[in-house]
């Protein structure tokens, strides 16, 4: 029995190899990648993904292009422009293919003479680009002015359809704790999902000051508008307390006479026996403002 198992085991190897030493002719597809497509052009999605190729060689051959299927890279900067195509003449680089694929082009062929590749000619405008940044500062510190970018715009070429619908795109998000420096740094932009489009510029620069804050409050006394004529109206109380966070630097620069806080009589619910107070003027450079009592009661005298 193991006689005959080693015999039949022989026999079968030598018929294989007896089989694949035949040359055979057969039709393989390639799959197609294409490379340096013009930036002022977009890519049809119906390109052609493959080109046929006729194989004549040995099964070994043969086997191995079934299995691995090496692909053709196609280089469109070579690629003649028509009206409305991209044409790739493969009998003109048939060197590079034969060294791309390996194969003998004396035995073999491909059956198109050459690939159209559909494009259409790109639209370019300037989109905002939005910062994605968010920023934890440490305790006492803050910035005046929201993260900046440089530059705040960059170029973008793609379809007509898709470039008229972008008006503006983010930052890649970034989350930064514990500030307490000026920010200075690099972020790519977010292209996600906008593979049609080329961007000439793929990050941009964000910066921030950051300095040291603190907490000021300012005695404000309470105005009331828009009182109908002859309204004998009593309200309490009648000043607040305005709290603000302000750069350590500009803290003597605020006075209570930079604000200004109101109650709108013509805002007043009927029923309502209170009205609410806003702040209406106030210094550009302070922020996180609270008013210690946003409710101002009131009574009408007769």
């Amino acid at each position: 029995m193991k006689t005959f198992s080693f015999f039949l085991g022989f026999a079968a190897v030598v018929w294989v190899l007896v089989q694949f030493s035949k040359t055979y002719t057969q039709l393989i597809e390639v799959p197609l990648n294409y490379i340096n497509a013009p930036l002022d052009k977009s890519i049809s999605d119906e390109k052609p993904d493959h080109v046929d190729l006729q194989l004549q060689d040995n099964g070994f051959s043969i086997y191995y292009y079934k299995i691995f299927n090496p692909g053709l890279t196609v280089d469109l900067s070579k690629a003649r422009e028509t009206e409305d195509n991209l044409v790739y003449r493969l009998e003109n680089h048939l060197s590079e293919i034969e060294e791309q694929l390996k194969i003998d082009f004396e035995k073999s062929r491909i059956i198109q003479e050459e690939i159209l590749i559909p494009f259409q000619f790109k639209k370019e405008k300037m989109v905002k680009v939005l910062p994605n940044i968010e920023v934890n500062y440490a305790v006492g510190y803050s910035a005046s002015e929201p993260v900046r970018l440089e530059p705040d715009s960059v170029k973008v070429s793609g379809p007509r359809k898709i470039i008229d619908s972008i008006i503006t795109v983010p930052t890649r998000t970034i989350k930064l704790n514990r500030v307490n420096q000026d920010l200075n740094g690099t972020v790519e932009i977010d292209t996600s999902d906008l593979g049609m489009l080329s961007f000439y510029e793929n990050t941009v620069n964000y910066y921030q000051e950051v300095s040291k804050f603190t907490e000021g409050s300012a005695e404000i006394p309470v105005d009331v508008i828009n009182v109908p004529e002859g309204l004998n109206l009593a309200y309490f109380p009648k000043t607040v307390i305005v709290y603000y966070q302000v750069n350590l630097k500009e803290f003597d620069n605020v006075s209570a006479a930079d604000f200004r806080v109101v109650c709108d009589y013509e805002s007043v619910s009927e029923g309502d026996d209170y009205m609410m107070a806003q702040i209406v003027e106030k210094p550009g450079f302070i922020n996180n403002l609270r008013l210690n009592e946003r409710r101002i009661q009131f009574v009408i005298k007769r």
